[in-house]
């Protein structure tokens, strides 16, 4: 039983590292997201030979930095929330569900998400979650 707090205390912890380095890296889109900017408002900037680009271009840039950004930050908030609900040993479905998402974001992700899986398999684990929740209900 202490083997497997330990290590979901673990998991815990190396679940906050990974979200905070996934919202990191979803900030790198944002140079595409100030260009696209620049193209919309100041599109003369961008003029080499008389012709500004195309609105569109400005919009593209926009659009799809500010998916990849969102989505980035999505990601990083569901990772940290499944490291708060292994650390309360609550929502096993969840935290399950992540695990397996995470393993698609090499390298980290793929390491955290099967070491997470591997963990959350365990019976004994199963039993703390349930435990958890069966306190929780009466």
């Amino acid at each position: 039983m202490d083997k497997n707090n330990e290590h979901l205390g673990l998991l815990s912890i190396f679940h906050y590292v990974v979200g905070g380095l996934s919202a990191f890296f979803a900030l790198f889109p944002i140079m595409h997201l100030i260009i696209g900017i620049v193209f919309i408002v100041a599109p003369e900037a961008f003029e080499s030979d008389g012709d500004a680009p195309p609105a569109f271009f400005g919009w593209f840039f926009v659009i799809f930095a500010s998916a990849f950004i969102i989505a980035g930050f999505i990601f990083a908030s569901m990772v940290i929330t499944s490291g708060r609900f292994l650390s309360k040993r609550k929502h096993y479905m969840f935290c399950m569900v992540i695990a397996g998402i995470e393993c698609l974001f090499m390298p980290f992700g793929t390491v955290l998400g099967v070491f997470t899986i591997i963990v959350l398999s365990r019976d004994s684990v199963k039993n703390m979650f349930a435990t958890n929740k069966a306190n929780l209900i009466t």
